[in-house]
């Protein structure tokens, strides 16, 4: 492939094969992150929460697999390379959380509805990826350093694999395969789960789509020049990447975080049409507005602190067990289900 193509070429195209599987998943398998947190606090369905145990699982078994054949070093990548805070990732795990619900969708979420035509998410999805940059490298990116420091080539790699293996000498792929197996069968522990084979499958296909950007970019570190990152899906920073690359294509590279971001938009269209669901759609509110943007704020700035939005952390460092993974995911939810309450029952206390 690098015959034909450049590292950067080929790591585009990576990213949108994966990018096309998760927009499937979003617009027909109705992967959702927010969605599944509504259904289980106000619908009594946690079918779609499970689905999100199923990526999970297949993600974590996979890249761990992968670790121990050596097709993937998980300690080359972001989430185990730097040395884990864990108050930036509560901090940012609550402000994402919160900011995905006001706006009412995650940054895969909006991109998955802009892919069916909603033009309100159009707005979510800029205004998050400018944020992220604003707090990432733009003007507050020196008081993001200063509040949470940034160190990079932690002594050892940051997650429970790692730790396991140092402490007690448990190879890293058992501990995967017991943490990804004990996870499916969580997920999978309900009858209405198992009836389910829909949720079941595209919950798999999300975790497969994680765990191929893994491999992928790996191949390529290994194979090439070593320039290209070792990443995975993610979609906060990696938004911004796209919004940047459209402006500077004639003098800049395309990446991996381009074609992911560009394969979800295409998969979700494609999703849209098959199920017959799209349509353009436009926001009719200026309240309703005013908090999605709110919200896209608070979500771009958030994925920057945990280091990852609720797929980057939720799915992607879950993968490889990071330890900021749980905590980020929890937080994330906690913020989430905080400002759905608000929205859904208002700000005042009850009397």
């Amino acid at each position: 492939m690098l015959d034909i193509l450049s590292e950067a070429q080929a790591a585009a195209l990576i990213g949108l094969a994966g990018g096309i599987a998760l927009g499937l998943a979003a617009r027909i398998g109705r992967f959702c992150t927010l969605g599944a947190i509504e259904d289980a606090l106000y619908s009594s369905d946690d079918r779609r929460l499970r689905m999100w145990g199923i990526a999970v699982g297949v993600a974590v078994i996979a890249a761990h697999i992968a670790m121990s054949t050596g097709f993937l070093d998980g300690s080359r990548t972001v989430y185990l390379d730097q040395v884990w805070n864990p108050v930036a990732t509560i901090v940012g795990g609550l402000i994402f959380g919160y900011g995905m619900a006001l706006s009412g969708n995650c940054g895969y979420g909006a991109l998955a509805r802009l892919g069916g035509g909603d033009m309100r998410s159009l707005v979510i999805v800029i205004v998050m990826g400018l944020s992220a940059y604003v707090v990432m490298s733009g003007p507050l990116a020196h008081v993001r350093v200063w509040l949470f420091p940034v160190e990079t080539g932690a002594a050892t790699p940051q997650g429970l694999s790692g730790i396991m293996e140092a402490r007690l000498g448990i190879a890293p792929w058992i501990t995967g395969l017991s943490v990804g197996l004990v996870i499916l069968a969580v997920a999978l522990g309900s009858r209405e789960m198992r009836a389910s084979p829909s949720h079941v499958i595209w919950g798999a296909v999300v975790g497969l789509a994680v765990f191929s950007g893994w491999i992928g970019t790996y191949w390529i570190a290994e194979n090439g020049f070593g320039l290209e990152p070792i990443e995975t899906h993610t979609f906060a920073a990696p938004i911004g990447d796209t919004i940047y690359y459209s402006m500077t294509a004639s003098g800049n590279t395309v990446s991996f975080s381009v074609g992911s971001v560009l394969g979800v938009l295409i998969g979700a269209a494609l999703g849209s049409f098959s199920k017959g669901h799209f349509r353009w759609e436009a926001c009719e509110d200026p309240r309703e507005l005013r908090r999605q943007i709110g919200g896209a704020a608070m979500m771009g700035a958030g994925a920057i602190l945990a280091v990852g939005c609720s797929v980057g952390q939720g799915i992607s460092a879950f993968s490889l067990l990071a330890y900021s993974a749980p905590v980020a995911t929890i937080s994330i939810f906690a913020g989430a289900a905080f400002g759905l309450r608000q929205l859904i029952t208002g700000y005042m206390p009850a009397e």
